[in-house]
């Protein structure tokens, strides 16, 4: 879809349907929700009506999925965070529209989660119907689930509870083998390719010219600064549920004074392990009190709270995460000097579960100029592991 013709025309939370004769539809909204028909390239809108207003006794409805099945249209919608609601036409996708109720308060399938909400209906290639939905349940973030849906004779979806709740498990969808095979997050990379695999995600838009993989991953400098969550190229990945460890091997022998260097568990309450390099020496620390506002805003950019001597050009760092909902949420930090033997820094660290900053926990590996740009380090080895 190109840029829109009018900016005047933000369609919150929308949800495409191409119709059976490929006229493009969208529904929007939030509590008020309508109907746009779209010209064929999708960039003006031809029609637009408000198609259904939720009753003040369910509250707030939005996130809008669009579908046409068996002739008939829905509309699904949620109710942040504890509710799942489908309106239903049968007289085309301007409605008139009725309302059902697919779930409220649901227990879902991870003890201390939220309800199964969001997502939406999909269908395999043999014709079954399931709900994909995420669950709330940080500090991971949120996490997908899935569970069956069978229709009632008059065309409305049932999730199917078990025991009257999401069950913890359903026998696997029957699907096709997948045409290439899907990599686990766990295990080894050495960084010897050409590029970055996708389990790997920037937390800024890099600096392409400050990070290159092939003989290990090479991080230079590309920031000054005394804030990591300012910090460019820094490079995050999936925390694997409950519990992990990321380890990594690190070559810091061109960090320059003033440089630091390490392993994060980054969110909007982060701390971190590595090495930071002062008067031609350098030491390993462990890290706190880094703190973020609602609004992205730093307010803290952290303290040591351990350290130890640093000798050699390598040290092994390592990071372990218990991301399951519930009050301790501990995150852990040791180190080596040989890759064999670890020995903790730092007292625990107590991740946060506040849902703003829904996309979960990382591990996150930075390295960032306090002084001058210049220093460098290489990671050989990132290994994520499970007990």
């Amino acid at each position: 879809m190109g840029p829109a013709d009018d900016d005047r025309h933000a369609l919150l939370d929308a949800g495409l349907l191409v119709d059976s004769d490929d006229t493009l539809y969208v529904a929007y909204g939030n509590t008020t929700i309508s109907v746009a028909q779209l010209s064929p390239d999708g960039r003006t809108q031809v029609r637009t009506q408000q198609v259904f207003t939720t009753p003040s006794s369910v509250g707030t409805l939005e996130g809008a999925r669009f579908y046409k099945i068996n002739g008939q249209y829905y509309i699904f919608l949620t109710r942040p965070a504890n509710g799942q609601y489908i309106l239903k036409s049968s007289g085309g996708p301007f409605g008139p529209y009725t309302m059902r109720q697919v779930l409220l308060d649901l227990r879902g399938p991870i003890p201390g989660g939220g309800v199964p909400h969001q997502g939406g209906l999909v269908q395999t290639q043999n014709g079954a119907w399931y709900y994909l939905a995420f669950v709330d349940a940080y500090p991971g973030g949120r996490v997908p689930a899935l569970a069956p849906v069978t229709w009632t004779g008059d065309g409305w979806p049932v999730v199917q509870l078990v025991n009257g709740a999401w069950g913890a498990s359903y026998p696997s969808p029957a699907v096709p083998t997948p045409p290439r095979q899907v990599t686990p997050m766990t295990g080894v990379d050495t960084f010897d390719g050409t590029a970055l695999t996708p389990r790997w995600e920037w937390n800024h838009n890099p600096d392409n010219t400050k990070w290159s993989v092939g003989d290990g991953l090479t991080l230079r400098t590309a920031t000054v600064t005394g804030d990591l969550y300012w910090a460019r190229n820094t490079l995050t990945h999936r925390i694997q549920g409950p519990t992990s460890t990321a380890t990594v091997q690190l070559d810091h022998s061109a960090m320059r004074d003033g440089d630091r260097a390490g392993l994060a568990l980054l969110r909007d309450s982060s701390a971190w392990i590595g090495v930071k390099r002062e008067g031609g020496a350098t030491r390993v620390v462990m890290v706190g009190g880094l703190t973020m506002d609602s609004s992205w805003n730093t307010t803290g950019t952290g303290y040591e709270l351990a350290s130890a001597a640093a000798p050699g050009s390598r040290i092994w760092l390592r990071a372990s995460a218990d991301i399951r909902p519930g009050a301790a949420r501990p995150g852990t930090f040791s180190y080596s000097t040989d890759g064999v033997t670890f020995t903790r820094l730092g007292p625990d660290f107590s991740m946060g579960n506040d849902w703003r900053f829904f996309m979960g926990y990382r591990f996150a590996l930075f390295n960032h100029a306090t002084r001058a740009l210049g220093g460098s380090v290489r990671v050989t080895r990132f290994e994520l592991s499970t007990p």
